[in-house]
């Protein structure tokens, strides 16, 4: 800390370069802070040092004279705790316990009070001899409340009613507006309310819950829910520990933690998705799959694909969340350079073969395959589609749900499809050598076939059909073009602004030389449309292999996929990297983000 905020003190003019080296041998001698020398030495004012300290760490100011705190809050944090790192907690609101500090860059201490109290912490920033003057004053010398850590909730039962046929949020009453703004209210009334029995675990495992529809409970995860639709989550995470209860949203491919609730209501509110998911609320020991649809007002809808596992301290539940209404599927707006786009429309509305998408996990292969399907659906084909699961549901398209504890796999269902005459196959995930010996024999029999591998470049695919088992004669004959992809976040446009970023780091990262100085860098300085985090929505990044005469002919030789990726990239292919880089340039993302979502060529 010292370093960072002597240069930042220097770069401010508030302290001169030799004050700060002086400060610097008198903390080498004598020791403490150097925020307390300095003021010791004179060189800076208390108010004006706190004040820029307020400004630099983005924390607000307060005063802790006349401050009155109840002893509920006070037993949140144990003395020993307060007077050992200097921090006194102020007050709690919903998820949130607000503290006053008099160091802003501990931020290892700010974690290790959510940790151990179960609430988000807020911090705000007071003088140090303010903050042990309060604390000696509301801890004493030990005192009642010494070695006093977070209070539990207290117990009472609730019972579930037969709410398996409660599916919506709102009665048809209801507008589209969600407002969610009092969200801390909702959670403190849910903590403050909800109550759950101990032990549950011996009791048949069926968390009871007592009352209405309007049960804290029900509310507290509504809200959940309901927050993770308005800032556009894709995932929610309830994920239970030792001390804490911890839910996490994930935004713009990040996860971020919401809050943290306290252990003793996981139960209750893991039975609550539960009962909506239509699960088996006794089962604890095996992991579960459901859905949840929801109505919200009259006109939208939005599914949640619900994953239950079981976890060291309780079930883990993940939701993810599947709003048609938010789903692109205009190829247009996914991010393609134009040349790219041109390339992969060509190949989707070819009669016969097959067209590949690859990456990880969270790519956007399947939006990228809907848009497909969204182009290519004409009342005069037949499209049919193998999907586990099935994500959307879209009119004029034959969508097959997998079920492989009966034996219906991709293999199963492929050739089931062969005898339904269809015109267009899109395959969830090729997985084994039979289902792509199929998917293959599919293109090469008057069909277009359209599908996802697991590899992480375009080139790699041919290798891993190959690894498979399929012939190299077999792959040139069907394949029309690959494409791999990843999603990196695009700067907020409300809070965009220009950056300097030196040569040498650009060059590093894989710009060409002539490039540079003829664009400009930016990045989102952080508001409350991007929450603070300076992003705001994400465009796909492709890499799109033409299967050129080349190529096949390296294929034929079971050329190497480094061998594919070179000459790929001679014959004309841009990588991942380098349409990564263009949006750089282009203003639409940074450069960190690049780095954070390709690797190096």
């Amino acid at each position: 800390m010292a370093i960072n905020l002597g240069e930042e003190l220097v770069k401010s003019k508030l302290l001169s370069q030799d004050q700060l080296q002086k400060a610097f041998q008198e903390l080498k001698q004598n020791g403490g802070s150097l925020r307390s020398i300095l003021v010791k030495l004179d060189y800076i004012d208390e108010e004006n040092l706190l004040q820029f300290l307020s400004e630099l760490y983005h924390i607000p100011l307060i005063k802790l004279n006349g401050e009155q705190i109840s002893d509920e809050i006070l037993k949140l944090v144990p003395a020993q705790i307060a007077k050992k790192y200097l921090v006194l907690p102020v007050e709690r609101n919903g998820p949130k316990l607000t503290v006053a500090v008099a160091d802003p860059s501990n931020l290892i201490l700010a974690e290790e009070i959510e940790f151990m109290t179960g609430y988000n912490v807020d911090m705000l920033l007071c003088t140090e001899n303010d903050l042990i003057q309060a604390i000696k004053k509301f801890y004493g010398g030990g005192g009642e409340l010494a070695g006093k850590g977070a209070t539990n909730i207290d117990a009472k039962d609730y019972t579930f009613d037969d709410l398996e046929g409660d599916d919506s949020f709102f009665d048809d009453s209801g507008d589209d507006e969600i407002d969610v703004d009092d969200f801390d209210t909702l959670v403190t009334g849910a903590i403050d309310n909800v109550q759950v029995v101990d032990d549950l675990e011996g009791e048949g495992g069926a968390v009871e819950l007592a009352g209405d529809i309007d049960a804290p409970i029900i509310k507290l995860v509504n809200g959940i829910l309901i927050k993770a639709i308005k800032i556009g989550a894709s995932d929610i995470h309830f994920e239970p520990y030792e001390r804490q209860f911890r839910v996490r949203y994930r935004i713009d491919g990040v996860l971020r933690k919401a809050m943290g609730l306290p252990v003793k209501i996981k139960n209750a509110i893991i039975s609550r998705l539960k009962i909506m998911a239509q699960l088996d609320i006794a089962e604890r020991r095996l992991p579960q799959d459901g859905r949840i649809k929801l109505r919200l007002g009259k006109k939208k809808e939005v599914d949640f694909r619900v994953s239950s596992l079981p976890t060291l301290y309780g079930e883990k539940v993940v939701l993810r969340l599947l709003d048609k209404s938010s789903l692109q599927l205009d190829m247009t707006n996914l991010g393609f350079e134009k040349d790219d786009l041109k390339l992969f429309t060509n190949a989707i509305h070819q009669p016969v073969g097959m067209v590949l998408v690859t990456g990880p996990t969270g790519s956007g292969k399947t939006t990228t395959l809907y848009s497909a399907l969204a182009d290519l659906n004409r009342e005069s084909d037949n499209i049919m589609t193998a999907e586990d699961p099935v994500e959307y549901n879209f009119a004029g398209i034959n969508q097959v749900q997998m079920h492989e504890d009966i034996g219906l796999t991709f293999a199963s269902a492929l050739r089931s499809f062969l005898r339904q005459d269809p015109d267009i196959i899109m395959v969830g995930e090729i997985r084994d050598f039979e289902t792509a010996q199929i998917a293959i024999q599919a293109a090469l029999t008057g069909h277009l076939v359209l599908s996802t591998l697991h590899t992480n470049d375009a080139p790699s695919a041919i290798t891993r059909l190959i690894d498979m088992g399929i012939e190299p004669f077999l792959v040139t004959s069907s394949v029309l073009l690959i494409q791999a992809q990843r999603l990196m976040r695009k700067i907020c446009e409300h809070c965009k602004e220009p950056i300097e970023v030196p040569d040498d780091v650009l060059l590093d990262a894989g710009i060409p030389r002539e490039k540079i100085g003829t664009f400009t860098c930016y990045k989102g300085k952080g508001c409350s449309f991007c929450n603070q985090t300076g992003y705001k929505g994400r465009s796909s990044v492709f890499e799109i292999m033409a299967y050129h005469e080349e190529l096949k002919l390296l294929t034929l030789k079971r050329a190497s996929g480094f061998e594919l990726k070179r000459k790929a990239i001679e014959v004309g292919m841009r990588t991942l990297r380098q349409n990564a880089l263009r949006k750089v340039m282009n203003g639409i993302s940074t450069l960190e983000e690049a780095l954070r979502v390709t690797v190096e060529d």
